[in-house]
């Protein structure tokens, strides 16, 4: 097996409907730049508020892609 190396990045994704599409939000925005993602682990998730009510949903993300050789 061959040796590799992996960088692992912390990003927010933020969505007025759910934690899910804030996660996919992060994602999708790092694929446009990043190749080879491996694993995403979401680590923390939040809201944002403003009077009481929800505004949107956050979500914390772990995110590790493959450096090229």
């Amino acid at each position: 097996m061959s040796e590799s190396v992996y960088k692992i990045i912390e990003l927010v994704g933020s969505s007025t409907e759910s934690w899910e599409k804030a996660a996919e939000a992060a994602i999708k925005t790092a694929a446009k730049s990043l190749r080879d993602l491996r694993i995403a682990e979401i680590v923390e998730l939040d809201m944002q508020l403003a009077d009481g009510k929800v505004q949107a949903y956050r979500a914390k993300v772990k995110l590790s892609f493959r450096y090229q050789d």
